[in-house]
């Protein structure tokens, strides 16, 4: 950890903090705190209940900044309201009456043009950019977990039509801005020469290269060991109810009585406006809720496997594949779907041989933080005090770092960079 002392105080006026609370022990918030430490800075982070408990346990844990991409998107147009109102749809919208889900909705419409797709494209490059070196920054620093080469990684579809609309995707992606996006198109065949588990109905695929991946709940108890060696204090089982400003800082009230710190990062995923309300966020953040289980197989694949037609990924985590997907707007306190985790095992069955379907461990379903345009919430709010790390979407887990590593600057020197402005929490 930095032993250099932060200066006194930041161009915006405010002091330069010593003492910095975060909201939240997913993995944007414990990279957040983790880089905070590296300036310098005492750090408290509190979590309702512990660590990774929310969308960082369940997800696939890739880290693929070659697909990390605003979520809105023209296809969701084409797509139609039909296919999203079944309950074995890959993208599922309960008929509710929500007016914040349909708040939501009217902005991830208007934001799924090919025009604003390119704008959120190319904001997000610079973090897809540099999102695996800081897993590198934090190995060096002391995270023990391992992040693993996928090799290979595999997208796989029925036809080579449905294949060209991610090679589609993938080049405008690199013409956003994001310079290393390598891929190689496969037959079906030579998609089995390299993972003989698929079936005969894939006809095509696509092999990305550079890509990693990681064991979520390992990843995060790693990265929150390495943040109390540090130093950290991390409080589980804690209930933030409200912040409050004050001369001297920020009071943070919880379940257990208040505490005083001199700035507060929030980063509680789904509910991330919930806090930041009263600071001026009005930016729509919305439960994108996905499932996952984990099965045995009989030949464990060598990397990833994609299903984007199904919205379905595997990966090889320990002795068993983790099988996740879809995306299911809905209350994140909605209880597990059976119809949703049937959905998902109807689509890989007859794309994989070799798994019990049957032996379903860790059944999960949990709530990814989506915004409307698709982009996440990085940056300070009215309160010069107060900010917010959030709203990424399926892509918490790659960019989560990345974000940490920004956003401890913008607290700590209260300069925001200008490729977070299109981030700004006040948008």
């Amino acid at each position: 950890m930095s032993t250099a002392q932060p200066a006194s105080s930041r161009p915006d006026g405010a002091p330069t903090p010593d003492d910095v609370a975060v909201v939240g022990a997913g993995m944007v918030g414990l990279a957040t705190a983790w880089f905070l430490q590296e300036r310098g800075v005492r750090v408290t982070v509190y979590e309702r209940d512990a660590v990774a408990a929310g969308a960082s346990w369940g997800n696939a844990g890739w880290l693929t900044p070659s697909l990390a991409a605003p979520l809105p998107e023209p296809a969701v147009l084409r797509y139609g309201l039909r296919a999203v109102l079944s309950p074995s749809s890959p993208v599922y919208l309960p008929l509710q009456a929500d007016r914040a889900l349909l708040r939501f909705l009217g902005s991830f419409l208007r934001n799924s043009t090919p025009g604003r797709w390119r704008r959120g494209m190319a904001a997000l490059a610079p973090l897809d950019e540099r999102a695996l070196q800081v897993f590198d920054v934090l190995a060096a620093g002391g995270v023990t977990a391992v992040t693993h080469a996928a090799d290979p990684f595999l997208a796989c579809f029925r036809s080579v039509r449905s294949r060209d609309a991610l090679v589609a995707e993938l080049r405008q992606i690199r013409s956003a801005g994001l310079s290393d996006v390598a891929s190689t198109p496969l037959s079906g065949t030579e998609a089995r020469a390299l993972e003989p588990g698929l079936t005969g109905e894939v006809q095509a695929a696509l092999q990305l290269h550079g890509q990693r991946y990681l064991h979520p709940p390992e990843y995060l108890r790693s990265l929150a060991y390495s943040f109390r060696d540090r130093g950290g204090e991390l409080l589980e089982g804690i209930t933030v109810t409200d912040l409050r400003t004050e001369p001297r800082g920020v009071l943070v009230g919880t379940d257990r009585g208040p505490r005083r710190h001199d700035a507060v990062v929030v980063a509680t995923g789904a509910g991330l406006t919930g806090l930041l309300r009263p600071f001026g966020v009005r930016q729509p953040v919305q439960a994108g809720r996905g499932y996952s289980f984990s099965v045995p197989v009989e030949r464990m694949p060598a990397g990833p496997l994609y299903f984007p037609e199904q919205r379905v990924a595997c990966t090889p985590l320990g002795s068993r594949l983790r099988i996740a997907g879809m995306m299911e707007f809905r209350r994140p306190e909605a209880p597990l779907d059976e119809r949703r985790v049937a959905a998902v095992v109807d689509a890989v069955r007859p794309l994989l041989r070799g798994l019990d379907l049957a032996d379903r461990r860790n059944e999960w379903v949990g709530s990814r933080p989506c915004t409307g345009d698709g982009l996440p919430l990085i940056g300070p709010t009215r309160s010069p005090r107060v900010f917010a790390a959030g709203g990424h979407g399926m892509w918490g887990v790659t960019l989560g770092p990345v974000t940490g590593m920004a956003l401890a600057d913008v607290v700590t020197k209260g300069e925001v960079p200008p490729g977070l402005r299109p981030f700004d929490p006040l948008r």
